[in-house]
């Protein structure tokens, strides 16, 4: 199948076991992304894969499926390894593996990783047929003979190029390896340096390359806008939108540790539900902050870059760039936390006039375009709060049992002399809770430096006059 067919290739067209796929489409998935619609039919034949494309493309499902699909579940041995640079990406791997087979009968799966007791890790390897998990504790339990490769019929290498530049290349070529009998090797890397391909000729048979470019990432199911905002209100503009835009789970995204340690706190002295993580922690904080951002705890997620690679969370709503990413590779991986399995998502980046340049080089090289904005003003704030709350009265009042509540506040009215009106204004100021005094604060740039508001029609959307402006310098 090639790239161009992907969109229209649904899985409900896979040609897999129907109680696979109705776990997988009980996630919500419709339309494959093209890592999958390239690789699922590939690794389904029995072929070696190698698969170049970047995080948030999908590719734990192109080759979850196909693993899955070949699993036998009568066989309690270990069937299939998969390899990945830090924990919290087998973690997650290993759970979207779990809800794809949650309709399939004795199919056991399991995560091993530092930082875990390992005899209780040995004790859940018993009956298990697919292992997740990095390759320092792969190699420990391969030593401790707790985990036998004889009859693994699939190995894949997620984030190869992450495993290298952690230092795991001597493990990753010990544990390949052992691995002697026939089996297919699948290798996933957004880049592909040297070593990579030596591991690819050493260790595959004839594989199949296939390679989603930053154009085939279709960030066109993610609404990325940018606003110019003066550098010392950056954080107001931040808590603006939070207030504004109400996201359920979104990650904020700073270039520094003490940016994350700093915005933290800010918004939790705010009121905000928010936590940091960045590589400064340790594992017991690290696991703490990703459980509560995975389990609904915490709404907003702030990381480094680095402290983000390998996670991977669903129904992420919306990504900020709070800094301008240092490295436009950055960008990519940023934007793809949203958006993810062909959903919807939404990002936005808070530009300091000396950022402009670096966000049209992102938009250059990435074959993306942000439409410009404006940080929302306080009045706008509370009328989206104020709809937010309405809403939510209208459908507790659509599909909830309110019938039994009407005597009692008819009762309670007629006893204290209040209006049904008053009544209902006060419980809808009470839902409301405190809302933003109005100021006269300007936070938005200047219209000389990048927009002229007064040129907008609402927010997101770019004014005619810039239109024809990005028109022309697409002409040049």
């Amino acid at each position: 199948m090639n790239a161009e067919a992907f969109s229209e290739y649904k899985y409900e067209d896979l040609e897999i076991n129907h109680i696979l796929k109705r776990g997988v489409m009980s996630m919500g998935f419709e339309k494959l992304t093209p890592i999958q619609a390239q690789a699922i039919p590939l690794l389904l034949e029995g072929k070696d894969v190698i698969g170049q494309a970047q995080t948030g493309t999908g590719k734990t499902a192109a080759f979850g499926i196909p693993i899955l699909e070949k699993i036998d579940p009568n066989n309690r041995n270990l069937q299939a390894l998969i390899l990945c640079p830090t924990r919290e990406l087998a973690m997650q791997a290993a759970n979207d593996l779990r809800n794809y087979s949650k309709y399939m009968q004795n199919v056991k799966v399991l995560p091993v990783y530092g930082g875990q007791d390992i005899e209780r890790q040995i004790r859940g390897l018993k009956g298990v047929q697919i292992v997740v998990g990095t390759p320092g504790r792969v190699m420990d339990h391969m030593r401790r003979r707790t985990i036998k490769t004889k009859d693994i019929s699939m190995v894949v290498l997620d984030e190869a190029d992450e495993m290298l530049n952690m230092g795991f290349r001597e493990d990753m070529e010990v544990i390949l390896g052992v691995i002697t009998q026939p089996h297919q090797t699948c290798l996933f890397s957004a880049t592909m340096p040297q070593p990579i391909l030596d591991i690819t000729g050493q260790y595959q048979v004839d594989p199949e390359f296939i390679k989603v470019t930053r154009k085939e990432l279709t960030m066109d199911k993610i609404d990325q806008y940018y606003y110019g905002v003066k550098k010392e209100y950056k954080y107001e503009a931040l808590k603006r939108l939070l207030a504004h835009f109400q996201y359920k789970r979104c990650v904020v995204f700073c270039n520094t540790k003490s940016m994350v340690d700093e915005l933290a706190k800010k918004l939790q002295n705010d009121g905000f539900s928010a936590d940091g993580l960045h590589g400064d922690l340790n594992q017991k904080q690290r696991d703490f902050v990703m459980n509560n951002f995975r389990n609904g705890m915490i709404e907003i997620f702030i990381c480094t870059d680095v402290a983000a690679r390998g996670i991977d969370v669903s129904g992420v709503e919306a990504v900020f760039n709070y800094d301008v990413p240092q490295e436009i590779e950055y960008y990519v991986h940023r934007v793809g936390r949203t958006g993810r399995a062909g959903k919807e998502g939404v990002a936005h980046t808070l530009c300091s006039s000396k950022d402009f340049k670096k966000l049209r080089q992102i938009e250059e090289l990435c074959h993306t375009k942000m439409m410009e904005s404006y940080i929302p003003s306080f009045e706008e704030i509370n009328e989206s709060q104020e709809k937010a709350v309405l809403e939510h009265i209208l459908n507790v009042k659509e599909y909830g049992d309110i019938k039994k509540y009407i005597t009692p506040i008819y009762r309670f009215c007629k006893t204290n002399q209040v209006s049904i009106d008053g009544f209902a204004a006060a419980a809808f100021k009470a839902l409301l809770g405190n809302q933003m005094a109005a100021d006269d604060i300007e936070i938005n740039l200047p219209a000389k430096k990048e927009r002229k508001k007064k040129d907008s029609t609402h927010a997101g959307k770019p004014s005619k006059k810039m239109a024809r402006k990005m028109d022309r310098k697409k002409k040049r």
